[in-house]
């Protein structure tokens, strides 16, 4: 169940709850990416610990690699990973599109060769609710069809249906192998590319269906941030009050509350960790780079007005870890930058419930975009 709690008067800001088997998640949510049921470099305590409510995995990987057979023999995803949270688990469609020279698109399914032993798969609207029933996660994606950008508009209109039609056969499947009953969630993905007007017939079908939750999907595929916030502004207004709307794969705090003022509830990235392990930080005014040498003296935290376990080290001893190349540098800036955008959400649900979203989300940006050296 997703409930409304508060909506903003001067945009389509929301502030909502959903409840799932394994507990509450509060709205607007970033959820940090943990492909291989590992979010890289940290330990379920320490994700826990940066205000983490729910986690992603990957279909995809797991299928392959131990397999979502196993993962059931061994209790589920929940236990196999030590994570008690909520888990979301996307339907592998982005990975078979990633895949492009390993994989040939068809009706009935997705065949593709493995990335890891060049085996050949098949990924079903079917077999795709049946692998994430196994993993046991408490939202599973319905497997669509994500395209190149950019792409002709017969092309996509084309992928498009075949994409609905795929939603359909999830959810019949789903039922049939009683996710509900389980109290497993479904969520459709609405896509589109950048044809407003196919995202709109697209949000509208999906809207019709009875999905826990609405995803956007296809964005941040190349395509320039006017158009990818674009893409979400065609959706949000068609999809149901009443449910979660998720913008998959996305984004930089700044377009992370853009999007929340487009209407959006959920987010995903693997940005913070990404480049954690790339030596940048995320600060309240801006991304710095811990390689830099004017950091090799400073004495400071990684930001002094956000404070987690990272903070308990200076800059100078995180640029020494990754100048030495310790393993420590990418555990400590991913505890800091995961942290980072769970403040971020947290303050954007209060300004949200204290009705002065707007002006915070400017004042925030304006600041942001200032760096300070």
């Amino acid at each position: 169940m997703f409930n409304l709690l508060k909506t903003s008067s001067a945009s389509m800001a929301r502030r909502g709850r959903l409840e799932t088997v394994h507990g509450l998640i509060e709205t607007p949510v970033f959820m940090p990416v943990g492909t291989q049921a590992t979010v890289k470099a940290l330990t379920p305590d320490q994700i826990e610990e940066t205000g983490a409510q729910i986690i992603l995995s990957n279909t995809y990987h797991l299928n392959l690699r131990p397999t979502s057979e196993l993962i059931e023999k061994l209790g589920g995803l929940h236990k196999f990973m030590r994570w008690q949270k909520p888990i979301l688990t996307d339907s592998g469609g982005f990975q078979a599109f990633s895949l492009a020279g390993l994989r040939k698109i068809g009706e009935q399914a997705i065949e593709f060769r493995s990335h890891l032993d060049g085996a050949k798969k098949v990924l079903s609207p079917e077999s795709c609710m049946e692998i994430q029933c196994r993993l046991g996660s408490d939202i599973a994606m319905v497997l669509d069809e994500c395209i190149e950008y950019p792409a002709p508009k017969e092309r996509v209109q084309s992928s498009v249906d075949r994409t609905l039609r795929w939603a359909e056969r999830c959810l019949e499947h789903s039922r049939k192998i009683g996710m509900p009953e389980r109290g497993l969630k479904v969520f459709g993905i609405v896509q589109g590319g950048c044809h407003e007007d196919i995202r709109r017939y697209c949000s509208e079908r999906i809207a019709q269906m009875d999905f826990d939750g609405c995803a956007i999907g296809g964005v941040s595929v190349g395509e320039p941030e006017e158009e990818m916030l674009m893409q979400v502004a065609s959706c949000t207004p068609y999809l149901p009050a009443d449910k979660p709307r998720y913008v998959m794969g996305v984004g930089t705090p700044q377009q992370l509350l853009k999007m929340i003022s487009l209407g959006a509830d959920m987010f995903d990235c693997v940005m913070p960790t990404r480049l954690a392990r790339h030596a940048n930080a995320f600060t309240t005014r801006g991304i710095i780079n811990l390689k830099n040498a004017k950091y090799a003296m400073d004495e400071g935290p990684i930001d002094r007005e956000l404070e987690n376990y990272a903070s308990k080290f200076s800059r100078a001893y995180i640029r020494h870890l990754i100048m030495a190349q310790e393993s420590l540098a990418a555990t400590l800036l991913s505890i800091h930058n995961i942290h980072f955008f769970q403040t971020l959400m947290k303050q954007a649900r209060e300004h949200i419930e204290s009705g002065d979203f707007e002006p915070w989300r400017d004042a925030w940006l304006e600041r942001y975009n200032s760096l300070e050296g």
